[in-house]
């Protein structure tokens, strides 16, 4: 059984029930590759400021180089019994180049080693999510360009409302996703702030240079406090509430889709690729995939809510609770990533079915709205204008017509000022047409705002 490092004060053998318990080898052997550059980067600076030699820190380094290459070859014995990647790694290090490897623990502990850890991972992992977004946004944008032209209803409240773009319901959601581009973005700042240097909690008695090690590590800030540098997850909340928002996202559109794909409403076809069939029923297809980015939605969301009640308890400084922050954040970045590359194929995949999202567009009287606006304009005050549409509406449906299936001599029975030219504002491609307004739904705006994506994008 391998040597604790910290045993020196303890005697006997630790409780092999408390050894798998306290163990988080299991999961944080992921942080390797951050470990080792994290460890290289402290060994340089050890030997700049004289605290080892240089020829110690140049075997420290070679040494780690050849640790991540027999971890990359599956060659690495990753011992349970060393509780952490960062005791499997120092204790591999010192077998291999012997005492030299324990000088490399000098001026550090496992506080500040792991929160760097988690900062360089979280930097990497983050600029990946924010490539994937861009290309969930580039899918976005083809498919609303592809269709441009596309009528479908919107809807509030599930029910019909006001007819619209396609392409401008799309753009809605790339709105979302160009939200939480920024938000991710703006967060790298607070994240790329190197505790190392804060050793355990009070800072270390060796005269070390942290601005060095941040910027060997390609951090361009130092932290401020070694208090708070070692017991700040802060960061990780914040990421994990924007993953909580990005799901969010993912899950309103996953629903819509469930829907449109529907026999219902069938405006859209999902590719088999993307869904999957019943075991019993040979018709059906299953919107799989939606229905689990819909599901995972909630899995990452509470992710949140477990790691700020980890926190919300703890005195400073470090507290081993503290570990219970890695599954949490592992598990939400692949969560997330897998369903916004999976959101991207299906979109790149979809089937749009124009016909059905055209017929969806009689019923539900569409351009009341514009009835209303259009006596408006006539003079009559809008609050008059609404109940008299809504009078009109309900006259329209005890007949079983549409507003522009009336005659003028009927709709004037409600609403007097109406004359002929009312029924060009009815049209549904008019009353789209009509909305100029700026975010509006008319394809002049539409095609502004399709197009500053797409140059956003590079297409």
């Amino acid at each position: 059984m391998a040597k604790k490092p910290w045993g020196g004060r303890f005697q006997g053998s630790t409780e092999a029930e408390v050894e798998a318990f306290t163990s988080s080898l299991d999961f944080d052997r992921r942080l390797y590759r951050q470990d080792i550059a994290g460890s290289q980067a402290h060994a340089r600076m050890l030997a700049k400021q004289g605290i080892i030699a240089p020829e110690e820190a140049a075997a420290i380094v070679r040494g780690l180089d050849e640790i991540r290459g027999e971890i990359e070859a599956g060659e690495f014995d990753w011992d349970p019994a060393l509780e952490d990647v960062h005791m499997a790694v120092e204790a591999r290090l010192t077998a291999k180049i012997g005492e030299v490897g324990r000088k490399l623990h000098t001026a550090r502990s496992r506080n500040d080693q792991v929160a760097l850890d988690v900062r360089l991972f979280l930097v990497e992992e983050v600029e990946g999510l924010l490539a994937d977004l861009t290309e969930l946004r580039r899918a976005g944008a083809r498919l609303a360009r592809r269709h441009f032209g596309v009528l479908l209803p919107g809807y509030t409240h599930l029910q019909r409302a006001q007819p619209v773009l396609f392409s401008h319901h799309l753009l809605a959601y790339d709105e979302m996703w160009r939200r939480d581009q920024a938000r991710l973005t703006e967060s790298l700042a607070r994240i790329r702030v190197s505790p190392l240097g804060a050793a355990a909690l009070a800072g270390t008695t060796f005269p070390i240079d942290p601005k060095f090690t941040a910027e060997q590590v390609g951090f361009p800030e130092v932290f401020r406090n070694s208090l708070d540098a070692v017991s700040d997850r802060d960061f990780l909340l914040e990421f994990l509430a924007h993953s909580g928002i990005i799901m969010v996202h993912l899950s309103r559109m996953a629903e819509e889709l469930i829907l449109w794909s529907g026999s219902e409403f069938a405006f859209v076809e999902l590719p088999d690729a993307y869904a999957t069939g019943s075991s019993i029923m040979p018709q059906k297809k299953n919107p799989d995939v939606p229905e689990l980015i819909r599901g995972k939605c909630g899995r990452v969301c509470g992710h949140l809510l477990g790691l700020l009640m980890t926190l919300k308890g703890l005195p400073l400084a470090y507290n081993r609770d503290l570990q219970e922050d890695k599954e949490p954040l592992f598990d939400t970045m692949d969560t997330v990533k897998g369903a916004v590359r999976l959101m991207a194929g299906l979109l790149s995949n979809l089937k749009i079915r124009p016909e059905r999202m055209a017929q969806a567009l009689s019923g539900g009287f569409l351009t009341a709205t514009d009835m209303a606006d259009y006596l408006a304009a006539k003079g009559v005050p809008f609050r008059t204008a609404h109940e008299q549409v809504g009078l009109t509406v309900r006259f329209a449906e005890e007949q079983k017509k549409e507003l522009w299936e009336l005659s003028l001599e009927e709709i004037r029975r409600f609403a007097p000022q109406a004359e002929a030219d009312l029924f060009d504002w009815l049209k549904i491609e008019n009353s789209v047409a009509r909305r100029t307004s700026p975010g509006g739904t008319a394809a002049v705006r539409v095609a502004e705002a399709l197009a500053r994506v797409e140059k956003e994008l590079g297409l």
